[in-house]
C-alpha cells in the first residue's frame, strides 16, 4: 500500500488486513512520523485525558477471563467485596475529580447487568457522580439497549466493553461467553446515544497477527469507538496467565501507533501494565499518538503507577491535563485542515 505523505481520515472498513500489516510493520521511525500526522492533524497532541477506574463491586464474577483475578474460577489474590454503598463510591469520585481526573469510571464484577435494586442503585450514584462535573463511564458486563437508555438518562456517558483479542485468539482466553455476544452489546450501547469504550489486552499469548486483528475489528466499528484503551497483561498468581512474559516496549508502541492511524479520531488510552513500564516507553507511547491515562493506586484490582509520578511524567514531556469539559469534546471538536 502507497502512503500518501498526509493520511486522510480512515472511514471504517476503509483498510485491508494486508494493509494494516503493512502499516504496522513500517520501519520504527516512520511509523510513528505517520501516527504523529494523525495526531497533530485531528488533535491537539499536548493533551492529555486523565481518568480514574474505581471497582464498585469486585470479585466472584462468574466469567473464566484468563487474564482476570476476579473470575470466580481461580484462586487468586482477590477477595470478593459486594456492591459499594453509593455514598463510598461518590466519595472516591470526589478525590478523582480533586486530583485532576475529568473522566470517572465504575467498574462492577458482573457477567451481565440484572434489573433490580443494585442496577438501581448504579443509576443513582451515577446522577450523583454527572451532577460533580465529572463525565462517568460505566463498565459491568454485557448490557441490553434499553438499559443503556436509562443508564444515558442518568447521566452516564460512556460505557466500557473490551473486545480483549482477536475473534480468532478469543475462544482461547474466555469461552463463557461469545465474541458476538460482546460486538452486541456494543451495539446497544451506541444505539442508546452512549459513548462506546472499547479496546484489548496484550500479552495473552495472542499473536502479532491477532493484535492487528483485534485493531481491525475495533477500526470496522462504524463510528470508530470514542475510547480505544490498550492493555498491557498484568499477570496475576492464580490466573492461568500467571506466567505470561511481558510484551516488549516497542510492540506494545508499534500496537499504539497503529491504532492511531486507523482510528485518528479516537482517544488511545494507555491503561493496565504501566507499572512495568519505563518513564521512557511511556513516553514512546505518547509520541505514537496515546493521549489518556488511568489516575490512582488501582485499576480494578491490579497496580497503577503513583499520581505524583503520572504528573512529574506529563510535566517532562510538555503535555496538560485536560479538564472535564475539554476532555468531553476532546475527540469531537478537531476538524481536519
Amino acid at each position: 500500500m502507497q502512503l500518501t505523505p498526509l493520511i486522510p481520515e480512515p472511514m471504517p472498513n476503509q483498510y485491508t488486513f494486508d494493509e494494516i500489516r503493512e502499516i504496522h510493520d513500517l520501519p520504527f521511525t516512520t511509523l510513528i512520523f505517520r501516527a504523529q500526522q494523525i495526531h497533530q492533524k485531528f488533535q491537539d497532541p499536548a493533551g492529555v485525558q486523565l481518568c480514574t477506574l474505581q471497582s464498585i463491586k469486585t470479585g466472584q464474577c462468574p466469567e473464566n477471563c484468563k487474564y482476570c483475578p476476579q473470575s470466580a474460577h481461580y484462586d487468586t489474590p482477590v477477595d470478593a467485596e459486594p456492591l459499594m454503598d453509593s455514598e463510598d463510591i461518590t466519595g472516591k469520585a470526589a478525590e478523582a475529580k480533586a486530583g485532576g481526573a475529568s473522566r470517572f469510571c465504575m467498574g462492577a464484577a458482573w457477567r451481565d447487568v440484572r434489573d433490580g435494586p443494585q442496577f438501581d442503585s448504579v443509576l443513582d450514584t451515577v446522577r450523583k457522580v454527572s451532577d460533580m462535573g465529572l463525565e462517568v463511564c460505566c463498565t459491568m458486563g454485557m448490557l441490553r439497549e434499553d438499559q443503556a437508555v436509562r443508564l444515558k438518562e442518568a447521566g452516564c456517558a460512556v460505557y466500557n466493553h473490551n473486545l480483549d483479542t482477536s475473534r480468532e485468539f478469543y475462544p482461547e482466553i474466555i469461552t463463557t461467553r461469545t465474541y458476538d455476544d460482546r460486538l452486541q452489546t456494543l451495539k446497544n450501547v451506541r444505539k442508546a446515544g452512549l459513548e462506546v469504550c472499547a479496546g484489548g489486552i496484550l500479552g495473552m499469548g495472542e499473536s502479532t497477527e491477532d493484535r492487528l486483528r483485534l485493531l481491525m475489528e475495533l477500526a470496522d466499528l462504524d463510528p470508530h469507538p470514542d475510547s480505544v484503551p490498550i492493555n498491557a497483561l498484568v499477570p496475576v498468581p492464580g490466573t492461568p496467565l500467571e506466567n505470561m512474559e511481558p510484551v516488549s516496549c516497542f510492540e506494545f508502541v508499534r500496537i499504539i501507533a497503529t491504532a492511531r492511524i486507523l482510528m485518528p479520531r479516537s482517544i488511545v488510552r494507555l491503561s493496565a501494565g504501566r507499572t512495568e513500564m519505563s518513564a521512557e516507553a511511556q513516553a514512546l507511547c505518547f509520541l505514537a499518538g496515546a493521549n489518556s491515562i488511568f489516575l490512582g493506586e488501582k485499576l480494578l484490582t491490579t497496580p497503577n503507577p503513583e499520581k505524583s509520578e503520572d504528573f512529574r511524567l506529563l510535566k517532562d514531556l510538555g503535555l496538560y491535563p485536560l479538564d472535564p469539559e475539554e476532555a468531553r469534546n476532546f475527540h469531537r471538536q478537531a476538524e481536519p485542515a
